[in-house]
């Protein structure tokens, strides 16, 4: 949706002295040097350093501040990287196999992306690393390093992609038994959000103290949120960032959860990045604005001149139409994001462009020529954003490679026809495998590894007897 009603407001906390130019912003912090320093300004005692697993999990390591900044060897096993959402592990097979060594891996922290944890009652920093193996080389099959892949690829060909997310999100009561539906919070009215409240101020005060948290943790981390609104469904929020370097934004997503998962909690609520928590309500999604500059004149290559569209342009959306449907596993990435997908929960279900239309899966918003951009609307707020991410800028790079011409853009509601989308997590990943062009950019290693995994929690899935199941079968069957 366009964005939206809240600005991002300064702090309420009283007048700060002036901070030192290493702690202003999560990007603020070049070496180690300035990390130290970093840290003893803000009397830092613990460090997480933290990385994203294929669900876009935190997994990593704490260790006192002293002992980090020490040069100290911090490292994982590569099976971390193999782990499905229910923590099991995939079998050999379907060109998947565990390493011979199963060694560790070595992280590698990212001091640009040195931040405090502002929900910590002790003064603690948290840093996202890569990894890599013992010899140095990057691990092909983790996501950072997907999403690096693919910038690089973009780098070759003298470009640089730009993006911003939009993270749709819903609030429900607290569930400590995941056999009861989940259901919209009480807001500080004392009664039960309902649903039809997009865009409302009314909706988005109601969580009032909790999103205050929200922009001060924000703030302590150096996210820039860009605008805040209430969406359609009950007690469903969206968060839209500020356009930037693909990886950069996909630190900003990742750290994003965690925060308002946190601010959630704070005020004994579940914030929750499920594809469709509620049944009857809408699907949350996680919108991707694309556009790509050329670094020797940094303008848009989506704009001629004259400012018409290009042919660069027309590509990027062939090659998002032929290819987003065989990716659509790293976009819709658990059983639960094809409820989503559904032509009654109003998510675009088709392979369909058009100008400002949200019933296409790729839409071009009204813009100047010099951000014109492509949305891509399939991914779920589910998907890890570092391969949404990889995912969606491969599809339009394949398409500019290989020249792949769109489709005429659609003018009428697209949600009416067919779904042009796979329908199951089984057949995502089975075309996913099938799309060389996808693996050879994204992979080898990390398609095999994300196939695999998607594989198992399905197999896990379908233990579950569910009660429509009880309810439909148990007596009539």
């Amino acid at each position: 949706m366009p964005p939206a009603k809240k600005e991002v407001r300064p702090s309420s906390r009283g007048g700060r002295a002036r901070t030192p130019a290493f702690v202003k912003n999560l990007r603020g912090v070049k070496n180690w040097k300035e990390t130290s320093e970093w840290l003893e300004w803000r009397g830092i005692e613990d460090i997480e350093c933290i990385t994203p697993d294929q669900a876009g999990v935190a997994r990593g390591k704490m260790m006192p501040s002293k002992k980090f900044t020490s040069n100290t060897s911090l490292a994982l096993p590569s099976a971390v990287f193999m782990m499905t959402i229910s923590g099991g592990y995939p079998e050999n097979g379907n060109g998947f196999s565990y390493p011979e060594d199963d060694g560790d891996l070595k992280l590698m922290p990212d001091l640009s992306t040195l931040s405090v944890v502002p929900w910590e009652t002790d003064p603690t920093a948290q840093v996202i690393c890569d990894l890599v193996h013992q010899d140095g080389r990057s691990v092909e099959f983790t996501p950072r390093n997907v999403l690096k892949r693919v910038v690089a690829a973009y780098e070759k060909r003298g470009l640089r992609p730009v993006v911003a997310p939009e993270i749709e999100f819903y609030l429900v009561r607290k569930n400590p038994d995941p056999d009861y539906p989940l259901v919209p919070p009480v807001g500080r009215s004392g009664r039960p959000i309902g649903g039809g409240a997009g865009y409302s101020i009314a909706g988005v005060n109601e969580f009032d103290e909790l999103i205050d948290d929200i922009y001060h943790f924000s703030e302590s981390q150096g996210l820039e949120i860009d605008t805040l609104i209430h969406e359609e469904g009950a007690g469903q929020l969206e968060i839209n960032l500020r356009h930037g370097d693909p990886v950069e934004l996909a630190d900003q997503v990742f750290l994003f959860k965690r925060t308002i998962r946190e601010a959630a909690l704070k005020h004994e609520t579940y914030a929750t990045f499920m594809a469709k928590p509620i049944q009857g309500q809408p699907g949350s999604a996680m919108h991707i604005h694309q556009s790509i500059i050329d670094r020797k004149t940094g303008k848009n290559i989506f704009s001629n001149p004259d400012g018409g569209e290009t042919e660069a342009f027309g590509h990027f959306i062939g090659g998002m139409q032929k290819h987003v449907p065989n990716a659509l596993v790293m976009f819709a990435p658990y059983v639960n994001s094809y409820r989503r997908l559904t032509q009654a929960a109003s998510a675009p279900v088709n392979t369909k462009w058009g100008y400002d239309n949200r019933t296409v899966a790729f839409r071009v918003p009204r813009s100047d020529p010099a951000g014109r951009r492509l949305e891509n609307r399939i991914p779920s707020s589910d998907a890890n954003p570092y391969l949404a991410l990889a995912a969606s800028l491969a599809c339009g790079l394949i398409g500019m490679s290989k020249q792949i011409a769109p489709d005429a853009p659609m003018l009428t509601t697209a949600n009416e026809d067919a779904i042009d989308l796979p329908r199951s997590l089984l057949e995502a990943v089975d075309l996913f495998e099938a799309d060389e062009d996808l693996k050879d950019l994204l992979g080898h290693s990390f398609a095999a590894t994300y196939a695999a995994i998607k594989r198992a929690e399905f197999e896990t899935f379908m233990e579950v007897i569910s009660p429509w199941e009880r309810e439909y079968l148990l007596l009539n069957v």
